[in-house]
């Protein structure tokens, strides 16, 4: 099996890092821009996009911090990838962004990160701040 690469994103946000932490970690709010529909049973995720449906263990979070998945499929292969989702603000301006960590195939970087784009550019119309 191919070495998944690692990479990261960083996006400025209009929002404070309390609301967007409800965005990122809980299920109504995530399945208000990242997937159709968000179910979680403890620390287990069940994201549904379409006819497709992919789980994935909530692996840590840190409230209005942060919060890292990995999806059950790396898991069962042995894998220890995971992607995060992490909020970030600026200590002197106060700006708050979002920083992706992902890992994805080598030839499958460009649409990963074109996937995401789309993703957060959801999140910021939920949020108002498009």
């Amino acid at each position: 099996m191919e070495e998944k690469i690692k990479f990261e994103l960083e996006f400025p946000i209009h929002s404070s890092p309390q609301l967007l932490y409800q965005y990122i970690s809980t299920p109504s709010g995530l399945s208000e821009w990242f997937a159709d529909n968000v179910n979680s049973r403890g620390e287990l995720f069940t994201f549904i996009w379409n006819d497709s449906e992919e789980k994935a263990k909530l692996l840590s979070k840190k409230s209005g911090e942060r919060v890292k998945f990995r999806w059950l499929n790396d898991d069962e292969d042995g894998q220890s990838y995971y992607f995060e989702i992490r909020i970030q603000v600026d200590e002197i301006t106060k700006d708050v962004s979002i920083i992706v960590t992902d890992f994805i195939d080598k030839d499958e970087v460009e649409e990963a990160k074109m996937l995401w784009e789309n993703q957060i550019s959801d999140l910021k119309q939920v949020l108002g701040s498009a």
